[in-house]
């Protein structure tokens, strides 16, 4: 990894840019502080009292997952990969968040649970719970410490601290705002971030083509240095590893577009969370729905600047071209910014990140304390105590999980792009509970067994392709492996949960109401809008019909 205390990546930052920050962290404690006041019981602290109008929990929807995955993972994809990284987007995202809002958050809101996990325990019992509450844990301290790590390297080269120092001090930020307000905290500071990111990236794509000679001076360069096939989002060979075309298209669509897509945006809490939060039905439905149309332009000021970035940098170059250098693709963004940047524009270009970093950070440790204090200690060690004890033990899991992340934050560190480690997580985690969740909602007979077997037998296979591919027995490059791992725990959670089905007792169809599809009443999964909620422009199956077609037409003309 490189060691970015190096004076070659040092930012510039004059008093503006050092003002701009320390404004921003001041707003951010303040928001902490005064959503503090709106904290008096454990749902208040974990789901905003399910009191958050659409548009909110939509922006904080995008938000959460504006983290170091979506700018320093994808904005260093852009300088590797090019074009073939908009997949994570138009096909990789938009038709997993419409199919949220449309089919699955009617079971998750009109049930009433408190989190992902709490749906299984609901539909299977305790052992599926058990497996996912403990599977979700750990994936949000690893993945928060990503985060960390990405706010970390801010802080370094901004200031020059030592890696571990800013560590500690990044979280140290997060985890004061979290622990005071809660969900809510996160949620109005997440709607926030979301301003000052855009604001953050959107001068480093216009400035940077400029630079590059607009549109097509990028694409001469991009063909000159690294060929025409970075510049052509299909078949993205180079992308997933798959040297065959048909392979690649087909695990792009399939290991991408469907099983981690779908594996991330319907069954992740941190996302589902800002949903529930929602204080409405029709608005828990709108949530992901909002957030796709934001989501689809994102792209625009994060894969587009590392592209520039892969062109515009000797360093990067001659490290995109397996030569000695002393930065990698984690360096894109900062590179970028050191290089095109005057004061001023730097210091909110370094406040956006900070805030991404901050904002995704935050969406995991949220996620976790709920699921700690809800799925783990109040169900399996303390039960049935008064619902302040509940709260207390929920900001201690704020602390006690920030802690933890700042241990994780150094195994994102020997990654040189931290997308390839985050996309394994996702083919460990997201993908096979996938598999258990489709089966859970739309066929009555899968049984309890098969919901826990599944999952563990998912997941070890999952872990089995990374391994493979990390010792070499399988020749996969780039997100090959996570592509493939995740297809395959799909398919082998499907196998072994329908064999045990055959062979063990469901429950009974009176104990499935609101939790499978046949078994909910049609009205109970549309939830018409009506009062506050009414209004064409406000329809779901609109909004979502909207996104879709959206999608298409990026697909088209950048394909």
């Amino acid at each position: 990894m490189t060691v970015l205390a190096q004076e070659t990546l040092r930012l510039n930052a004059g008093p503006i840019d050092y003002a701009l920050i320390i404004v921003y962290f001041v707003l951010v404690l303040l928001i902490g502080y005064l959503a503090r006041r709106s904290v008096s019981t454990s749902l208040d602290f974990f789901l905003s009292g399910r009191s958050l109008p659409a548009w909110v929990t939509g922006l904080a929807f995008i938000s959460a997952n504006l983290g170091a995955m979506e700018i320093i993972g994808m904005a260093a994809n852009g300088a590797q990969h090019g074009m073939p990284t908009m997949h994570y987007y138009w096909i990789g995202a938009i038709p997993a968040m419409v199919f949220l809002g449309i089919v699955m958050m009617p079971f998750y809101y009109g049930s009433k649970v408190r989190s992902v996990p709490e749906y299984l325990r609901r539909r299977f019992g305790k052992g599926a719970h058990l497996v996912n509450a403990l599977s979700f844990a750990a994936a949000q301290v690893l993945i928060a410490g990503v985060n960390l790590f990405a706010l970390a390297l801010v802080i370094n080269v901004l200031l020059g601290w030592p890696i571990w120092v800013s560590v500690v001090v990044a979280a140290a930020v997060v985890l004061s705002y979290t622990v005071l307000g809660g969900l809510s905290a996160a949620v109005y500071n997440e709607v926030l971030q979301f301003f000052v990111i855009v604001a953050a990236l959107l001068p480093l794509t216009i400035v940077g083509l400029r630079k590059v000679g607009g549109w097509d001076g990028l694409k001469e360069r991009i063909t000159e240095q690294a060929g025409a096939q970075q510049l052509s989002a299909w078949p993205a060979t180079e992308l997933t590893g798959f040297g065959n075309a048909f392979l690649s298209v087909l695990g792009t669509v399939f290991g991408l577009g469907f099983v981690l897509s779908f594996g991330y945006w319907t069954t992740n809490f941190v996302e589902v969370q800002r949903a529930m939060s929602a204080s409405s039905m029709s608005a828990a439905r709108r949530t992901p729905l909002i957030g796709a149309y934001p989501k689809m332009l994102i792209p625009f000021v994060v894969v587009i600047p590392g592209m520039i970035a892969g062109v515009l940098s000797p360093q990067l170059a001659a490290f995109k071209a397996g030569q000695a250098s002393d930065l990698d693709y984690n360096d894109t963004l900062s590179v970028l910014m050191r290089d095109l940047l005057p004061n001023g524009i730097l210091g909110v270009a370094v406040t956006g990140l900070l805030a991404a970093f901050m904002a995704g950070m935050a969406a995991n440790i949220s996620a976790f304390n709920t699921v700690f204090t809800y799925d783990l200690w109040q169900t399996y060690v303390r039960r049935d105590r008064p619902d302040s004890y509940y709260l207390k033990i929920g900001r201690r899991a704020t602390v006690v999980g920030t802690i933890i992340a700042i241990g994780t934050a150094f195994i994102a560190s020997g990654y040189n792009n931290i997308m390839d480690y985050i996309q394994q997580l996702f083919s460990f985690f997201n993908a096979p509970l996938f598999a258990t969740f489709i089966l859970a909602m739309f066929w009555k007979r899968m049984t309890p067994a098969a919901g826990w077997i599944g999952l563990v037998v998912g997941t070890l296979t999952a872990v089995t392709v990374s391994v493979l591919a990390e010792t070499g027995v399988w020749n996969l490059p780039g997100q090959g492996a996570s592509f493939l791992g995740a297809g395959a725990a799909f398919v082998i959670d499907i196998l072994v949960s329908v064999v045990v089905t055959m062979v063990t007792k469901p429950k009974p169809e009176s104990e499935l109401g609101g939790l499978v599809w046949s078994l909910t009443p049609k009205a109970d999964r549309t939830h018409s809008t009506t009062g506050r909620d009414a209004g064409w422009y406000r329809s779901p199956a609109l909004l979502g019909s909207g996104a879709l077609a959206l999608a298409v037409v990026l697909n088209i003309i950048f394909g």
